[in-house]
């Protein structure tokens, strides 16, 4: 244990050289650090186990400036250096008292001598960017799923063995100090996780870009299990502070909300008024593997400036009211996704979404102009920016951006709109066009007219009926992710509610829907009114809108036709009139089957169930059509669209999956991608091998490499198909076995820990870790479990042995707060692990564990150990997952159904290695037809577990509304909407053949390296790569 004493001390900075790779630099390189020079008082520093023999540091003096600055990552100093810099920060950068040294202080301090080395590293990357002014990326998310940083620094850095052999002087273990960093707790999904995996990709192949996203004080919430559930406390993780961020206090900005807008006496619009806030960055450096780049993860904290505290009503005693503007501020930045079934909660998710987008513009224009110097050239400014919008949270970019350059840099709408407007390519086509197809000379005039009079006259864009190119209005800043795969789950905004606080990117809003407007209609004509109205209801961003003033004329049907439409305006089906009849519903921000982001109680229904939320809190009956068409129908809320904003304004739209990208086009999207099919790509998910295999695996990484004969895989997971030569060699086999069950030894401890269980190593893992959704179908799996335990009942203790594979079946993620059905699911599943634990007759052949607050780091424990991992999402309802693909570079065998990235990793593993069940996405629609009209038949097993749920043999709690929703054939919250009964009988006869392959260890295994093997297709580095080159137009940038 280290102990100190105060003392008052002056300070001489000093030199350490160190020994470089000769093929790297021919000259000492030197690090600057710091020693005391005590004088009035003696400070003490004593640390157990420190080897007395501890190699002696060389000083020198005085110090040299030039060196210090250009001691990047090659450096490599010996475990006395770093145990030096340890004290150091220990002592001198202090944030706990001098009397202790303990484990949080030692990580602490571990953390900040990393961080010096980060941040040579990460000064210098960006020396060089400004200097070269080269093009650059920028990531905007609103979650960044880190999870811890220290493992992930040191390893990038390659320093791994040199802290754990420093610690070990200091008295302690590497993995403890780890163990005290808390996780980040920035995001909570997919999403998250996908875009933490970007920046680690971004930084280790040298592209230049930066995230930027919101510093949440309390995170979305830490998850505590209890006998009624899941309940929510808010995240502690800035409590003791951050090692790792850095706080730009000279980075400030200030972002307005609501307001009016004028026109000026100079013509132009200005928008005044409202109130401001500020917003401070906080910069977290990502490092690169191998490599010297060190990019940023830019977080915005918001704040006001001291003026606005009111010291008057706080001295006359009205606390709340003096520290209100405070409080408005900072509450943006308090949680991810804060509740938004009040207006309140509406306002502060929106302006949460402008804050970032907001902010970010701001930062990188200020960078753009900084760069350019006194010879700005706006026109040149997609050649230095791209912006990439991580689902539809950051749409707002888009009239933000238009906003600046036109009421801050006084560009005129025609500029701004040439300079996110990217109609270059039409000209480049027609000269393709004159190389590949000489004779048609009419089609190449044509388009370079046409790419000519666009950009002459933006506002009179001419349609290209026929043309095999036709993007005549196409963002070059901007692109657009979707991770969505339901048109009903596209996010919306009330357009009363963003008048109010966003007037000025209303109007901008307003004026790109009637550019829209007039592209469709230059692209279909008006000769069939008809066909015109569906395009501009499907296509148009504001919604419920009535067409713009100089198209209305164009609309106007003859005199005979009225009467017959008056009829069919009041024939509404019944899903039309009860999804309007109550405006809050209808205002609802709608966010998911998305399979990043969070869930909603009332996000999804069947196509003849949707209910208001006023009937549902009520248990009314639904009413039917006949009782409620005889009543106008309520005028539906304007509403603002904001994926069609995205479509519209972005230059390229991705899907995250192959399957999930044909969605988007044929099904989503459709009408957009008729009008511009070039707008529309894939760009398959895939995740980081460094935290997903090497660090969070080192068993199983050194198995990789003594196999494949090289380190390379790393870099370059191609190499992994290597191991495809070796699957049925013994001895890898045997080395392969024994690495899995070291990890799941950790589980254990890890089990036993959490939740109090105790498990068998020797059982298989059965694991299903992801965010608690009906349409994931966490209740598929319970039930099947359930099922399991019934037919264990049923038979004698020696059949049981013999008929049933021991199972450690393992659950993790978070229910949405008010998401009340996904509560339900959970307490059921720590219902049945309560029973089925707790039965004597079962023993360690089954256990039902679910494991709280699931994150990061515990999955960097799961996923090493899990042997069977369960993907068995209603298919065509996940965008695409990125835990399938950590599962299967941990060589494990996935069970799933053909949806998201399932498609590609059986492709790419092979059919035999990957357990198949369910319905295809094609017959999804038929099958809910089907179930409405009332000619489904469940399969007896599903009804037999649903009465064993319902006999209480899992408890007190009454199961009837759970249940209930898998019964019906229409209404709210019923009819299985995600088809659990229709895909169980699949479900359990796959199960068996799980239990079949396990028996056959040495079957079982070889599956296992088949997963591994064909995993290379999802490291997040192939992903960056199709995105730089396919999107972003951005090449790497490697440090001198």
């Amino acid at each position: 244990m280290a102990t100190s004493s105060c003392s008052s001390c002056t300070w001489i900075s000093r030199v350490i050289d160190f020994e470089f790779d000769s093929r790297r630099s021919t000259k000492l390189k030197q690090v600057l650090i710091r020693t005391s020079n005590c004088r009035s008082l003696r400070r003490s520093f004593t640390v157990r186990n420190v080897s007395s023999s501890e190699p002696k540091s060389t000083l020198e003096d005085p110090i040299i400036e030039e060196g210090i600055s250009s001691a990047l990552s090659s450096f490599a100093p010996d475990a006395a250096s770093i145990a030096s810099s340890i004290k150091y920060h220990a002592e001198f950068t202090p944030l706990f008292s001098p009397e202790k040294f303990e484990l949080p202080k030692a990580y602490f301090a571990t953390a900040q001598s990393v961080r010096d080395a980060l941040i040579i590293n990460w000064n210098e990357t960006y020396e060089y960017y400004e200097k070269i002014n080269v093009k650059q990326a920028y990531y905007l998310s609103m979650e960044f799923l880190q999870g811890r940083a220290l493992l992930n620094a040191i390893g990038n850095l390659e320093l791994t063995g040199a802290y754990a052999d420093s610690l070990k002087k200091l008295g302690y273990s590497l993995e403890n100090v780890a163990r005290q960093e808390p996780d980040a707790a920035l995001g909570n999904g997919g999403l998250g996780r996908l875009a933490s995996c970007f920046l680690d990709s971004l930084a280790t192949l040298n592209y230049p870009a930066w995230g930027y996203g919101l510093r949440y004080k309390f995170g979305l919430f830490k998850q505590i299990i209890t006998k009624d559930g899941q309940e929510e406390v808010a995240e502690d993780w800035l409590e003791m502070g951050n090692p790792w961020e850095i706080v730009r206090n000279d980075v400030s900005y200030s972002v307005k909300f609501y307001g009016k807008v004028l026109t000026g006496s100079d013509g132009k619009r200005h928008w005044i008024g409202g109130g401001d806030i500020n917003v401070v960055a906080y910069d977290v450096p990502i490092p690169g593997y191998k490599t010297k780049t060190t990019i940023n993860l830019r977080l915005w904290s918001t704040k006001v400036p001291s003026g606005d505290f009111d010291l008057s009503a706080f001295n006359a005693g009205e606390h709340t009211r003096a520290c209100e503007a405070q409080a408005n501020a900072e509450k943006i930045c308090y949680i991810l996704y804060p509740g938004d079934e009040s207006v309140e909660g509406k306002i502060l998710r929106l302006k949460q979404q402008y804050t970032l987008c907001s902010a970010s513009l701001q930062d990188i224009i200020a960078r753009f102009e900084r760069r350019s110097g006194k010879n700005i050239k706006w026109e040149e400014f997609p050649e230095k920016v791209a912006v990439q919008m991580n689902d539809t949270h950051p749409t707002l970019c888009i009239p933000e951006l238009m906003r600046i350059l036109i009421d801050l840099k006084g560009l005129s709408w025609k500029e701004a709109w040439n300079i996110t407007q990217s109609l270059q390519h039409l000209a480049l086509a027609s000269i393709v066009l004159m190389v590949v197809k000489p004779k048609d000379m009419f089609m190449c005039h044509y388009l370079l007219i046409c790419s000519v009079v666009s950009i002459l006259f933006p506002s009179h864009l001419v349609g290209l009926s026929g043309a095999s190119i036709r993007e005549p209005y196409c963002m070059r800043t901007v692109a657009y992710t979707n991770h969505t795969v339901l048109p009903e789950a596209l996010e919306k905004w009330s357009w009363e509610l963003m008048q109010k606080l966003l007037p000025r990117h209303v109007e901008i809003i307003e004026q790109i829907d009637e550019e829209l407007v007039s592209t469709i209609i230059s692209e279909y004509g008006t000769a069939d009114p008809d066909l015109l109205v569906r395009k501009l209801n499907e296509m148009r961003i504001l919604e419920n809108f009535d067409p713009p003033a100089s198209i209305a004329d164009l609309l106007v049907k003859p005199e005979e036709n009225l009467a017959e439409d008056i009829d069919e305006e009041f024939d509404l089906s019944e899903k039309e009139v009860e999804s309007t009849n109550e405006e809050d519903l209808s205002e609802k921000v709608v966010e998911s089957s998305n399979e990043d982001d969070e869930p909603k109680e009332t996000e999804l229904q069947t196509e003849n169930s949707i209910s208001s939320e006023e009937d549902e809190s009520k248990g009314k009956d639904i009413q039917t059509t006949e009782q409620v068409s005889s009543a106008p129908a309520p005028k539906p809320p304007k509403m603002v669209r904001m994926a069609n904003l995205s479509v519209v304004g972005g230059h390229a739209v991705n899907g995250v999956a192959e399957i999930h990208s044909e969605i988007v086009k044929e099904q989503v999207f459709n009408e957009f991608y008729k009008l511009w099919p070039n707008k529309f790509q894939n760009k398959t998910n895939g995740v980081t091998p460094r935290r997903w295999i090497e660090f969070c695996n080192p068993d199983l990484s050194r198995i990789i490499t003594k196999w494949t004969g090289t380190e390379d895989w790393v870099l370059n997971m191609e190499k992994l198909a290597e191991l495809r030569k070796f699957t049925d060699n013994e001895e890898l086999q045997a080395q392969w076995r024994a690495a899995k069950r070291s990890n799941k030894i950790k589980v254990v401890s890890l089990i036993k820990e959490k939740t109090g269980y105790s498990v068998s190593p020797d059982a298989m893992f059965d694991i299903q870790v992801k965010r608690i959704h009906e349409y994931k179908r966490q209740l598929l799996n319970i039930l099947g479990i359930v099922y399991r335990y019934k037919k264990m009942k049923e038979t004698t203790a020696k059949e049981r042995k013999t008929s049933f594979v021991p199972r450690v079946c393992i659950f993790g993620g978070k229910a949405f707060a008010t998401y009340l059905q996904a509560k339900r699911i959970v307490k059921f599943i720590t219902d049945v692990g309560a029973t089925i634990n707790h039965d004597p007759d079962i023993g360690d052949l089954l256990k039902v564990v679910f494991v709280p607050d699931y994150n990061v780091s515990v999955a960097e424990l799961l996923i090493p150990a899990s042997e069977l991992s369960q993907h068995i999402s209603t298919a065509g309802m996940e965008a695409s997952g990125t835990s399938n693909m950590k599962f299967a570079m941990n060589g494990c065998i996935l069970i799933g159904t053909l949806d998201g990235a399932n498609v590609e990793i059986r492709e790419e593993v092979g059919e035999d290695n990957f357990f198949l069940f369910g319905a295809q996405a094609h017959e999804i629609a038929g099958l809910r037809k089907e179930r409405a009209e009332g000619k489904f038949v469940p399969d007896p097993r599903f009804e037999e577990v649903k009465e064993f749920v319902r006999s209480g043999i899992f408890g007190p709690y009454n199961y009837d509304e759970l249940m209930g929703s898998l019964e019906g054939n229409k209404g709210f919250g019923r009819a299985d909407y995600f088809l659990v009964g229709k895909d169980f009988p699949s479900y359990i006869e796959c199960q068996e053949k799980v239990d079949e392959a396990y028996r056959d260890q040495k079957r079982w295994t070889k599956m296992s390296i088949m997963n591994t093997a064909g995993s290379y297709k999802f490291s997040s580095d192939r992903t960056i790569h199709e995105y730089a080159k396919d999107i972003w137009n951005i090449h790497p940038v490697e440090l001198p």
